[in-house]
């Protein structure tokens, strides 16, 4: 998630059995404190986190304007699956465009733990130049090198959770924390409430930051990067 993920700082609680790691209790986690141990054995074959919810055939279409153009985003949930460190995840692809050209593509790959934490395994990015491919820079794989889970979701997300998304060191670094479980927010496709607003950076690129809204039975509703607003235009299930 490349395009559309920056992400925080620190993890702020034990997640259950799942994880006892100093990097889950840190106010200020380093990469190398990062080091969840993974049970296959704890995780579900579904992803129903109410702020993050994958379910098989769903697609979400959102716009809005960036600085070059005018930005498009699909996101589609398939019925694919990819084992990844014995964990089988669910596949979802997003198809990234500008002015109505293609100019990413990835896959990317979740799963749940039975505490309800949504966890991101890795993806495989692709971008496109003119409609041909260009490259795969950001593509990581958990398990891979010393790439390791990330959190996309909490369980039970509060105001302060801080988390790493994405860690595979050098390559993607995302991070995120928690500022608020209360807004409430009108986007094209509708109205929702007691939204989940994240802030989320990567220290590979300092001076990128965005916020993010997650609406319950939903998930991502609206994503800012400084005067760019990217909005949920529909859902299809």
């Amino acid at each position: 998630m490349k395009a559309h993920d920056r992400s925080t700082r620190a993890a702020a609680c034990l997640l259950g059995a799942l994880l006892i790691t100093p990097a889950l209790v840190s106010a200020d986690p380093k990469p190398r404190e990062w080091n969840p141990t993974i049970d296959p054995a704890s995780f579900t074959d579904i992803v129903d986190n109410p702020y993050f919810p994958l379910p098989v055939g769903r697609v979400m279409t959102y716009r809005g304007e960036a600085k070059d153009g005018i930005e498009g985003l699909e996101i589609r949930v398939t019925n694919r699956s990819r084992t990844i460190m014995g964990v089988r995840t669910v596949e979802m692809v997003e198809r990234h465009s500008l002015d109505g050209q293609l100019v990413e593509v990835s896959r990317n790959w979740f799963a749940q733990d039975r505490d309800g934490n949504v966890w991101y395994f890795g993806e495989f990015s692709q971008s496109y130049e003119n409609g041909v491919p260009s490259g795969t820079e950001g593509s990581w794989e958990a398990g891979e090198g010393d790439a390791l889970p990330g959190i996309i979701m909490k369980a039970d997300p509060q105001t302060g959770d801080a988390y790493f998304q994405e860690f595979a060191p050098g390559i993607a670094e995302d991070q995120a924390q928690v500022k608020s479980t209360t807004e409430s927010i009108t986007v094209p496709q509708g109205t929702h409430g007691a939204v989940v607003v994240t802030r989320e950076w990567t220290s590979l690129e300092p001076n990128s930051v965005e916020k993010k809204y997650y609406a319950p039975g939903i998930g991502l509703i609206v994503e800012e990067n400084g005067p760019e607003r990217l909005q949920l235009v529909n859902v299809e299930d």
